[in-house]
């Protein structure tokens, strides 16, 4: 994940700082120096570095943080803050053209996801009850029409074509009057990009920018370039004039640098970030939630938001309905991991939890295995077997067990599990006297090993 080093490194700056009970200027001066070079080590531009450092000190080394009885949580408080600030302080959205159609224009070097944020783009906006509209600017990259009629197709969304020979500039003129008489209320540009920028690029844009008129310019920039990214960013604003960035492969294994710098370098805000292959992994830039990731304290409210976005509400009641009536059995277990499996990998999951950072990759696959050796579990039962699991005897579980390609034991630690799970519900849903819930017999922590 993005910021992981980052994450780890300001974990351990900061503990050091916790330790020290009373602060003094120079513990704090100290501190910054090791903060600086994280940031440097994470890719993030050095003026924007030495300014944050300046900033977050002169705040921290004021009388009201040094003399306070928790000087750490203090100037943990004011990095958080700070961080905010430096990647833009609220989010920022995209403005909606008062009259239809709102035209957006895609733009970027080749191979920074253009074309596949333009799909997840029209997608994002399809699920809010919009109209969209995809374009298919790019007539030089070979199969670059091809390829954009394939996202469109799986997010659902047309695509306005003209094949190669039409020049750039009338296909978005006419994108956009096909737009307006077809109802459709977004229409996305999907342009060239070049493998560098170069004056014909700049002119060609220019001059759709012109002609079509857009109400919101994007720049698309690839997280793993970190500061080519930003250089690029700035060479695109100077000259074109962007609105907005979006920044992709924020899953991946990057030093986040660029999403630190951009808007600071350009003055431009980022409005989305690419978080993963799938086409409904665009999610909308919230600063102050990604300083809290940063921090280690987790984004609870995104996490939230996913959950009502990809969680079947339907099914969820349905559920919490069989556990209130202790009738859960292993087919809802099955639907709730499958249900979870819509959210995304596990790692994205952790990493909205406050602590998740102190999740190693290695334990974080450990638990991806062990939810998809359940899930083989589960599915290789018959529907009996899933409703009644105490009829499952000795060769039942062989059976099982050879069908999902796990041993005997896995099997047997499943129902256990499942067992302890079913028990936990019963008495955390019944009462005792006087209605006053019944005391857990047992310590839930338990309940840790079952990956859930």
């Amino acid at each position: 994940m993005a910021f992981e080093g980052l994450s780890e490194k300001l974990e351990s700056v900061f503990k050091k700082l916790k330790g020290r009970g009373k602060v003094k200027e120079a513990d704090v001066k100290e501190v910054m120096r090791e903060v600086r070079l994280a940031l440097l080590e994470a890719d993030v531009n050095y003026k924007v570095a030495k300014d944050f450092i300046a900033a977050v000190t002169q705040r921290a080394t004021g009388n009201q943080v040094l003399e306070s009885l928790t000087p750490a949580q203090h100037i943990i408080k004011i990095v958080n803050e700070e961080l905010t600030v430096l990647m833009g302080s609220a989010h920022s959205e995209i403005k909606l053209a008062s009259k239809p159609p709102t035209v957006i224009m895609m733009c970027g070097l080749q191979g920074s996801g253009k074309t596949t944020h333009s799909a997840k783009l029209a997608g994002y906006y399809k699920k809010q009850g919009k109209r969209p509209l995809l374009a298919a600017c790019d007539i030089y990259r070979p199969a670059a029409i091809d390829q954009l009629k394939v996202v469109g197709e799986r997010v659902g969304v047309p695509v306005f074509e003209l094949g190669d020979k039409e020049n750039p500039v009338t296909i978005a003129r006419k994108a956009r009057n096909h737009a307006r008489d077809y109802g459709h209320d977004i229409l996305i540009l999907d342009t060239a990009g070049r493998l560098h920028i170069d004056k014909e690029l700049m002119a060609e844009l220019t001059s759709m920018k012109s002609e079509a008129s857009p109400d919101e310019i994007l720049l698309v920039i690839d997280a793993m370039t970190g500061q080519d990214a930003v250089n690029v960013a700035k060479s695109f604003d100077e000259t074109l004039g962007i609105d907005g960035v979006i920044v992709t492969k924020m899953d991946g294994d990057t030093r986040g640098g660029a999403a630190l710098s951009v808007k600071a370098v350009t003055g431009k805000p980022i409005k989305f970030v690419g978080m993963g292959e799938k086409l409904d992994q665009l999610e909308p830039f919230y600063p102050d939630r990604m300083a809290s990731r940063i921090l280690g304290m987790g984004d609870m409210l995104s996490l939230i938001e996913k959950a009502q976005t990809d969680v079947d509400s339907k099914e969820a009641l349905r559920v919490a309905e069989r556990l209130k009536s202790n009738a859960f059995d292993l087919n809802d277990l099955l639907d709730q991991m499958r249900q979870m499996r819509k959210m995304g990998p596990l790692s994205s999951i952790i990493g909205m939890l406050p602590g998740g950072g102190k999740v190693s990759d290695e334990e974080t696959e450990q638990g991806e295995n062990e939810l998809r050796r359940m899930e083989n579990i589960i599915g290789s039962m018959t529907t009996l077997e899933r409703e009644k699991p105490d009829i499952i005897n000795p060769s039942r579980k062989r059976r099982i067990a050879a069908g999902s390609g796990t041993k005997v034991e896995d099997v047997n630690r499943l129902l256990t599990q499942f067992r302890q799970m079913q028990r936990m519900f019963k008495l955390l849903g019944g009462k005792g006297k006087k209605g006053k819930r019944r005391r857990l017999p047992f310590d839930p922590s338990q309940l840790s090993g079952m990956g859930m």
